[in-house]
């Protein structure tokens, strides 16, 4: 395994050296690392029709979560810093913006510029002023729940801050982070899974303390989070990064152009995040609707055969009718800039898969770090103990579809998809016993690891349950790997 790990690293840093040194030759163009997707088609659109109607009764708010921590995970809280400083100049009040954030970018070590996060190479400090609603333990997502449902009772820590809507208000939630067919990421405990998140949707609906809701979801898969699960008729309108069965991308990284400033080493945004954010910061939302908004997004987030994905939207498609302002509010300085279909924007020369974002920064501090150095040693640890688990949770999970299901069998069950319309698994109960189980014998799947959720899914769709999962995890895993990565320090991810 040793011979084997110190192979695959040489082989990527020289893929990555490509990268770093900015080479322009074809295979350089985007970060070639084992999870990158490929598959990539342009979808059509229609016009939008533009509604000049100004909804001024009841009040906006706003939910707004980075679902990480780490430093190679910079980019989720700068989506967010950026999406509470556009929203204030747009008008809410801070008492109706409540913000999880795990707080533990602005003043790290690693940090080229304590107490300032940037969302682009060229912009502004967004962490200023952005409210600490739940920080640090606190970001969890029984305390996310209890925020959309307005339910003081149930929180846990924080500022108690909560979505107090009424019948005429309108919501705006934003999430950003890693996810995984049917997941999302959460810095602490366990995951948020698709079925719980939309019955609490559903359950705030049927309170009927809200007159419109608009979710714009940034994670790969983030598809899989509303297909076949978000019924019409509760007032919801979704819009997610990609589609249910591939990755959602990191932007503005290192090697790209543009890039950022070359003290960083790690990504600055995501690439659906910064595409609505830097078309809202200069418009004047009276004049641009929601589908204005999802056609150039799914535009710049699709823009080269080699890499992007597909937005996609679900729900009550008659709400991307309503103007933006209606949740975003406008900045009073862009009320001479109204929208047009063709925008300035031009895509990014790169882009890198969220699930590689990691590799790339440790990579770059490898590469940036002087020789004999302890920070160059901490670096090419980091990027081994990546790597390892990386390979050790491919092989657990090929391993126990083989033991399950037959050598010919097993990758063919694990590796497919549904068709669209269709949820994810059938039995989300099943989905969150085998991931405790696969994570008892195998070790915590990790950020990385969520790719997997498919997989687990298939298992349970086949009529596999929690003894004959747990006999194939035995046999797959003779014991917890000891690197970071698969520690279960923080619970299981169910």
């Amino acid at each position: 395994m040793t011979r084997l790990a110190t192979g695959v690293l040489i082989t990527l840093l020289v893929a990555l050296a490509g990268i770093a040194d900015g080479s322009r030759d074809i295979a350089g163009d985007i970060l070639k690392l084992p999870s990158e997707a490929y598959r990539f088609f342009h979808n059509g659109g229609g016009g939008a029709k533009v509604n000049d109607g100004d909804d001024s009764v009841g009040t906006r708010w706003a939910v707004l979560l980075a679902g990480s921590n780490g430093f190679w995970n910079y980019r989720h809280q700068a989506d967010i810093c950026h999406a509470y400083q556009l929203l204030r100049k747009g008008g809410l009040k801070d008492e109706n913006i409540i913000v999880f954030m795990y707080d533990d970018i602005a003043f790290s070590e690693e940090n080229p510029r304590p107490g300032v996060i940037i969302n682009h190479p060229h912009g502004d400090d967004v962490y200023k002023g952005v409210p600490k609603d739940y920080t640090g333990e606190d970001v969890t997502v029984e305390n996310f729940f209890a925020v959309i449902l307005g339910n003081k009772t149930a929180l846990t820590g924080g500022s108690g801050k909560v979505v107090d809507s009424g019948p005429n208000d309108h919501i705006f939630i934003f999430y950003s982070d890693h996810g995984g067919p049917g997941v999302l990421g959460m810095p602490t405990s366990r995951y948020i899974y698709a079925d719980e998140l939309i019955d609490v949707l559903k359950k705030k609906h049927a309170s009927g303390n809200y007159k419109s809701l608009v979710f714009y979801l940034e994670a790969c898969e983030s598809g899989s989070i509303f297909e076949g699960l978000l019924p019409e008729g509760l007032n919801i309108y979704a819009t997610t990064a990609s589609n249910a069965e591939e990755s959602s991308w990191g932007t503005y990284c290192p090697g790209e152009i543009p890039g950022p400033p070359p003290e960083y080493s790690t990504c600055l945004g995501d690439l659906y995040s910064i595409a609505w954010m830097e078309d809202s910061d200069i418009h004047n939302l009276r004049t641009e609707t929601l589908h204005q908004q999802y056609e150039l997004v799914k535009t710049r987030t699709a823009s080269y055969n080699s890499y992007g994905s597909h937005v996609m939207q679900y729900g009550d498609i008659d709400l991307s009718k309503n103007n933006l302002f209606t949740y975003l509010g406008t900045n009073p300085a862009n009320d001479n800039y109204t929208f047009v279909d063709e925008n300035s924007f031009r895509p990014a020369s790169k882009a890198v898969n969220q699930r590689d974002a990691d590799l790339l920064h440790f990579w770059d501090k490898y590469r940036k770090a002087a020789e004999g150095t302890p920070k160059k040693a901490e670096a090419q640890k980091q990027f081994f103990e990546a790597m390892s688990h990386r390979m050790h949770v491919d092989h657990s999970i090929k391993l126990i579809g083989k033991l399950l299901f037959g050598i010919e069998k097993g990758p063919e069950i694990l590796n497919t998809v549904r068709p669209a319309g269709q949820p994810l698994v059938d039995d989300w109960g099943c989905l969150k016993s085998l991931v405790r189980t696969f994570e008892s014998h195998c070790g915590a799947l990790s950020q990385y690891g969520m790719k997997h959720m498919r997989s687990l899914a298939n298992i349970c769709n086949t009529g596999i349950g929690k003894e004959k999962m747990a006999e194939a995890s035995a046999q797959a895993c003779e014991n917890i790997p000891s690197g970071p990565w698969s520690s279960l320090d923080k619970g299981f991810s169910a």
